[in-house]
């Protein structure tokens, strides 16, 4: 009987020998709207294994205007997008904490969480019970982004630096948010939970290595020690050159990793790190998926399933269609890892 995708995925997430290496394909609104024949044609050929649940968050009073149109958009939180390019997400232009000693004055969005979790279990337990993909909560915590929408990210990284005691409670008061909405979510019946923060840049950390782990290696364990302990996967994105921290993601209990694999030595990643995490993608957004020519993406996908494919499991056939993306290559790449399905697992 074949797998359902829900097995499939937990088995690649567990090393234990999945039918075939299973997809997620992320189509953003500029996609969407500027795509919309190649989005449908990925979406019928080339289905998702991994949904997220049907949300039910409240619209909280701080919202105003549209997350992914042209002009300004105000978040739950009260952090203001400026966006110039529709179909993607802005920037923050005008942080709302200026001094970081007002931290008091930062008031997480509590009453945009769900007051009636039975309400929030049932419907989630009807979900997923109406579904055969794996279905990964709509709760992304990700403080320091976070913590740069407040402050702003000079001011961020200062902060960082010299680390006074109203650093570490704005950063508490961040972070104590995102713990009671996964926690929430870790009572429900969905298989996996994420989050979020983007580390690298180009060719390096943001910060050092031994700072990320002094200041932010805590937070993500405890998100994952919630997960583990009410048995459900974790997965973590962050974007750049981010190997430094490979080992220690792999240490506190992340099971699939979604990161810029192309930004760095993809060769070192597959010997130090093959079988011991999932990658859950991904395609580079930067060189290949933009390239007008589709050998171009079929050669990544060579590449990634050299280096990085084992026969138990460990890949998840990822990418966003986004912004400059070719349809032509994103196509084609689908069709390389449906070659790769045939070569190595049929």
């Amino acid at each position: 009987m074949p797998q359902t995708s829900r097995e499939i995925v937990k088995d690649t997430l567990t090393f234990n020998y999945p039918s075939r290496i299973p997809r997620e394909i992320i189509s953003l609104p500029w996609a969407i709207k500027r795509y919309p024949k190649t989005v449908k044609e990925i979406e019928t050929r080339f289905p998702n294994d991994i949904c997220g649940v049907d949300y039910f968050y409240p619209t909280s009073p701080r919202v105003k205007g549209k997350e992914n149109e042209i002009g300004k958009y105000t978040d739950e939180w009260g952090c203001e997008f400026v966006n110039i390019l529709d179909g993607m997400m802005g920037e923050v232009k005008k942080p709302i904490l200026k001094e970081l000693s007002d931290w008091k004055s930062i008031k997480p969005p509590y009453e945009w969480l769900p007051t009636d979790f039975d309400k929030v279990k049932e419907i989630t337990k009807k979900f997923c019970a109406e579904t055969d993909k794996f279905v990964r909560a709509n709760c992304i915590p990700r403080p320091w982004e976070r913590y740069q929408f407040i402050r702003g990210t000079e001011n961020a990284m200062m902060d960082c630096v010299v680390q006074d005691d109203d650093f570490f409670n704005l950063l508490n008061t961040i972070h104590q948010f995102y713990l009671k909405e996964f926690e929430m979510w870790a009572k429900t019946d969905v298989d996996g939970l994420m989050f979020m923060d983007d580390w690298g840049s180009q060719n390096s950390l943001l910060i050092s290595p031994k700072l990320w782990r002094e200041i932010f290696k805590p937070l993500y364990k405890e998100y994952c020690d919630i997960a583990h302990t009410n048995n459900k996967f974790v997965f973590m994105h962050s974007d750049g050159y981010i190997i430094d921290i490979y080992e220690d993601l792999i240490e506190i209990g992340v099971d699939a990793i979604n990161s810029q694999l192309f930004c760095m030595d993809i060769e070192e990643i597959g010997r130090r790190f093959r079988g011991r995490i999932t990658f859950w993608g991904e395609i580079d957004r930067q060189n290949v998926l933009p390239s007008k020519d589709p050998k171009i993406g079929r050669q990544a996908v060579q590449k990634f399933a050299k280096n990085l494919y084992d026969p138990n499991g460990g890949i998840i056939d990822q990418f966003e269609f986004g912004l400059d993306v070719n349809p032509e290559t994103a196509i084609a790449v689908l069709e390389e890892w449906e070659k790769v399905n045939k070569r190595y697992l049929l």
